[in-house]
């Protein structure tokens, strides 16, 4: 920093501000202070400066399984949008919902060094009294019924699959079929929740669900027996991989989509529009939900209000090809 300064003809603590980025030094000096930079290949010591400030400039990330396309695609968006704020991430797996794996999860981050964390959990972990997060922790959770204890953004799971049952009911369906997610899953159970009060508000049966894992298989072991099943003509699949599984159980069995049954997904992922037919489904801002995740836990590290409450993005419902009025 001395040898810059020299080379500039400026102060230490003039490079120390432009390295920082702080405002008030007149521009013509910050480039002198850049130029000299760049000319003695100056970099600014992150490590020193993270001890000085009490800042390093990385959001830790803890999430419960990488495969579903909700996790991967919230990842994603989170990892952009802390680019954009000058941010890395750290990111830690953890294999099964337990208090150690999530007390070890939250020690590792610190020995990382991070500046708060955003946990992305599926399952029902935070409802448990036996699990909380430790104290004095700049954290967000991501999808789950937490908000009453931390700040907490989630797609707005109920509305989406209301938009996607009223559409089917709407059609001349009698009734929906449902195949779910898992039952520790948080999002699984609130469309779940959803799918039975919408058909008992209309007045309509509500079938027994069929039971999947997020998996394509698992959706077309659940539509090898809903198609079995003539009465059947409306389905609404948890999330898009177990609509594909759906679809192709339908098919195979000589039912066609839509002319028979009607199918509708959630997520709308990239490929839900090359499905065969086109799928309809119900679609989730995944980066909205991540710019929120890193907006709130930058409210917190910068030591402004960040209350508990659930910040919930909306969804909407993609009409494609998938859906048709029933037969008559």
């Amino acid at each position: 920093m001395a040898d810059v300064a020299r080379r500039a003809g400026v102060s230490s603590q003039t490079v120390s501000r432009v390295a920082n980025g702080a405002t008030g030094v007149v521009e013509t000096t910050r480039e002198q202070v850049l130029a000299a930079m760049s000319e003695l290949g100056y970099r600014p010591n992150s490590a020193a400066r993270s001890l000085r400030y009490g800042r390093f400039n990385t959001i830790g990330v803890i999430l419960f399984g990488l495969s579903s396309t909700g996790n991967s695609r919230t990842v994603e968006a989170i990892a952009t949008h802390a680019a954009a704020e000058g941010y890395a991430i750290t990111l830690i797996p953890v294999g099964a919902a337990t208090q150690d794996n999530v007390m070890g999860a939250f020690t590792r981050m610190g020995e990382l060094t991070v500046d708060g964390v955003i946990l992305i959990i599926e399952v029902h972990l935070l409802d448990a009294s036996a699990v909380a997060i430790p104290p004095d922790v700049h954290v967000v959770v991501v999808d789950s019924d937490a908000g009453d204890r931390y700040p907490v953004v989630d797609t707005d799971q109920a509305d989406g699959t209301e938009q996607a049952v009223r559409h089917l009911l709407a059609l001349g369906h009698r009734t929906v079929r449902h195949v779910a997610g898992p039952a520790e899953s948080y999002a699984a159970e609130r469309r779940a929740g959803a799918w039975r009060r919408v058909l008992e508000e209309a007045g309509r049966p509500v079938p027994a669900l069929e039971r999947g894992d997020w998996s394509a298989d698992s959706g077309y072991h659940a539509g090898l027996r809903l198609a079995d099943d003539p009465s059947c003509t409306a389905i609404f699949a948890a999330n898009d991989q177990m609509a594909l599984g759906v679809l192709r159980a339908l098919h195979e069995r000589g039912r066609r989509v839509p002319a028979d049954v009607s199918v509708v997904g959630f997520d709308d992922i990239a490929d839900a529009g090359s499905y065969l037919p086109p799928l309809t489904t119900v679609h989730q801002d995944f980066a909205e939900v991540g710019r929120r995740c890193v907006h709130a836990l930058l409210r917190q590290i910068h030591n402004e209000p960040a209350d508990a409450g659930t910040d919930l993005v909306a969804t909407r419902l993609v009409i494609r090809e998938s859906t048709a009025p029933a037969r008559p």
